[in-house]
């Protein structure tokens, strides 16, 4: 028993150590400006993510091609960027004014740029997080990409099985694929990528966008084909980073325009001076929480408030959520769409102007100027969420160069993570955020109680939440060692601590805020990667999520409308 107990924790030493090498490494290749991914300089982040083998990269380590994880990958990178072999990250340096059309891959709010047949350029305003996501991204695809090139090549003279000649003529027909043809191409890949028939068909549509429904064999044909050339012919593929990113990256040039933006709107509104409670949250739970029982009266009749949260979270009911918008936009929401490339939109909320019958009693017998005033931010990514709440936090400086302090009464950050006891939809509510790969440890008192969101028909835990670099340079080995260790881990997430240190320096060491300020976290499972096949590569939480987000979301309101 002992003997296997040292051997797992010498798998989660040894992951543990992985990940350090590649965020060095990457800080590294950032530093140099450029780097080629499957040459030389690319051997530490392979050799890395090969030795950490992630749960949400699957069988990246096995000669068979990784289905759900280049899914889950695709799904954060932009359209057509498997067919480039110049990757370039820049700042956001002024394409949005050009002829070049925005790309925006569904699963990640960056703006991206097809500059060429050849080159891709992606915008980092999120902080070195982005960079880190990215990177770990291509590292997997390029992996994979190989793995497809060792299965075609069949000497070094670049001859190719007639299983990719087929896919080849499949990817490059002008016409549009017959059910028949289609099979037949997928029999063809299925032996290409080591899988069978029945699991590349399940998957396939899960590619398919507007722009291209025969995506998956697109993907598979550009990565093995610029594989083969790399292998091949030494054309490698070149991942930089741009002089002005380096330059900029670390200044809070993003946070510090964004900041600013909601200050100045809150001075238009004559909302500096009142108390003021910031969300990070999703941008409908609060809107609907508030406003969904008024706007939707007919609608919700004989049905429960979850069964019309439910209502407003099918894709399908647009006119519904319309309906509800358009009342909290007169009745006291304000909504800002960022335009400072932080990527993160801003709902302010006077409840002054509220008149909800389910909540208003909770107001009590208030004036006016006591009433709250509620900001509620869409998700941060990583570090910048400390970047954005401590641009947030700082005083506002007028033109005149005067000097406001706002009165921040609380700071509620409502998000997903990975749990690791436990299930999709469950709720944690920690006590401590730990950074990963660091002794840092911010220790609070949650104005969140276990107690507070129990015996509602879904799971609670409490304890410490780690604030890990990536979500996906995580496996079973080192999310095991964390969660059976005295740090009593009861999930995973990104941005914590990140906020944690913002509010700190804020509230007790600049004191540009009460040092009595209430803090409460509370996040919803999103995944369990201690779990097979319930990892984020399986797929959304779908309507599962509703419940726990707008639970936390009412006890959230229900705090702040009470608040002394």
């Amino acid at each position: 028993m002992a003997n296997l107990k040292l051997q797992g924790r010498t798998r989660a030493q040894e992951s543990s150590g992985a990940i350090e090498r590649m965020y060095i490494t990457m800080r590294h290749l950032f530093n140099r400006g450029f780097y080629k991914p499957m040459g030389i300089s690319g051997d530490t982040l392979r050799e890395g993510l090969l030795t950490l083998r992630p749960e949400i990269y699957g069988s990246i380590a096995e000669e068979k091609v990784e289905l759900s994880g280049l899914l889950y990958v695709i799904d954060r990178l932009p359209l057509g960027i498997e067919e480039c072999r110049y990757i370039n990250l820049t700042s956001d340096e002024g394409y949005k004014n050009s002829h070049f059309k925005p790309i925006v891959p569904p699963k990640r709010r960056r703006n991206c740029y097809r500059i060429d047949e050849e080159q891709m350029n992606i915008e980092i305003t999120r902080g070195r997080s982005e960079i880190y996501d990215i990177l770990t991204h291509l590292t997997f695809m390029f992996i994979e990409s190989h793995k497809i090139m060792k299965r075609v090549v069949i000497n070094e003279e670049g001859n190719v099985t007639r299983d990719w000649q087929k896919l080849e003529n499949a990817v490059l027909s002008t016409k549009e694929l017959t059910k028949a043809e289609r099979e037949v191409a997928l029999t063809h890949t299925a032996n290409i990528l080591g899988r069978t028939f029945a699991e590349v068909s399940s998957i396939y549509h899960n590619f398919s966008c507007a722009e291209n429904k025969e995506r998956f064999l697109h993907i598979i044909y550009w990565l093995g084909k610029l594989a083969i050339e790399e292998s091949i012919h030494d054309n490698k593929r070149i991942v930089t980073f741009s002089p002005v990113l380096r330059e900029r990256l670390g200044h809070h040039i993003h946070g510090e325009l964004w900041a600013t933006t909601i200050k100045d709107k809150l001075k238009d509104l004559k909302l500096l001076d009142r108390p003021i409670h910031v969300i990070s949250a999703n941008m409908h739970s609060v809107m609907n929480s508030l406003y969904a029982s008024v706007a939707l009266k007919t609608e919700s009749k004989n049905k429960t408030s979850l069964q019309v949260y439910e209502l407003l979270s099918d894709a399908k009911n647009d006119k519904l959520r319309g309906k509800v918008e358009k009342l909290a936009l007169q009745k006291g929401m304000t909504y800002i769409e960022d335009q400072s490339g932080a990527n993160i939109n801003v709902q302010i909320f006077d409840i002054a102007k509220y008149d909800g019958e389910a909540l208003q009693p909770l107001l009590g017998e208030k004036k006016a100027g006591d009433l709250p005033v509620i900001i509620v931010m869409d998700y941060a990514f990583g570090e910048q969420a400390y970047e954005t709440m401590d641009e947030l936090l700082k005083p506002y400086v007028a033109a005149d160069e005067t000097k406001s302090y706002l009165d921040v009464r609380s700071v509620s950050i409502m998000g997903k993570a990975g749990i690791l006891e436990g299930g999709k939809g469950d709720i944690m509510i920690p006590s401590a955020h730990i950074f990963e790969g660091t002794a840092d440890n911010y220790p609070f008192k949650n104005g969140l109680k276990k107690e507070d969101l129990e015996g509602k028909g879904i799971n609670v835990f409490d304890g410490t939440m780690i604030t890990v670099l990536g979500t996906s340079l995580q496996n079973r080995d080192i999310l095991k060692f964390f969660h059976e260790s005295t740090w009593n881990v009861i999930g995973l997430e990104m941005e914590g601590a990140h906020y944690q240190k913002a509010i700190q320096s804020a509230s007790k060491l600049r004191g540009s805020i009460n040092e009595k300020v209430k803090v409460r976290y509370a996040y919803y499972a999103s995944d369990n990667p201690l779990e097979t096949g319930s990892t984020l590569a399986s797929g959304g939480l779908g309507t599962s999520g509703v419940k726990p987000t707008y639970l936390i979301t009412e006890k959230i309101i229900e705090q702040i409308f009470t608040q002394k």
